[in-house]
């Protein structure tokens, strides 16, 4: 099988899996009056908080389609911290994120068994690795506000970090 060929036919497959109708990453309008976060509840992004996940980032993870490569964001954690978190913030309190960060290189991946079955590939997704780490923050704001305010009821309790699934 030609390239060409393959490639075509990892084209088809995946998009049967990535589709233009509705997901989880199109943004939802609230209806008026309708509130996710009390004021007093509303999270901050915190410098610390960036700095912190900056210097956790693994240097041997390829970058993404924005050309920052993990190393440079880990070494220059304490410079860019301040103006990352200020964009967190900013793209928290509005709901969305800079264009660049919603971008993707989607690629096969090759798992086991024939390679000519495209349902042997999984497909990996390069994004923006600030985009990454906003998305990291965001999912502990959630998870801290979620066990905090109790919003998940016992009988849920497998969605919770932590906690067994029944």
């Amino acid at each position: 099988m030609e390239d060409t060929e393959k490639a075509e036919l990892l084209n088809a497959f995946f998009a049967l899996i990535f589709t233009a109708k509705a997901g989880p990453q199109e943004s939802q309008t609230l209806e008026v009056g309708e509130k996710v976060w009390r004021k007093e509840d509303f999270p901050l992004v915190k410098e610390d908080q960036v700095r912190d996940h900056l210097g956790k980032l693994d240097t041997h993870k390829c970058m993404g389609l924005d050309g920052m490569h993990s190393q440079v964001l880990k070494e220059l954690a304490d410079v860019i911290a301040k103006p990352l978190s200020i964009i967190f913030e900013r793209s928290w309190r509005i709901g969305e994120v800079p264009k660049d960060w919603r971008k993707a290189n989607v690629t096969p991946v090759f798992k086991k068994g024939k390679k000519e079955d495209p349902g042997n590939y999984r497909s990996a997704s390069l994004t923006s690795i600030p985009g990454k780490v906003m998305e990291q923050l965001i999912l502990e704001v959630i998870s801290k506000h979620v066990e905090e305010k109790k919003v998940i009821r016992s009988g849920q309790h497998g969605f919770t970090k932590g906690k067994p699934i029944s």
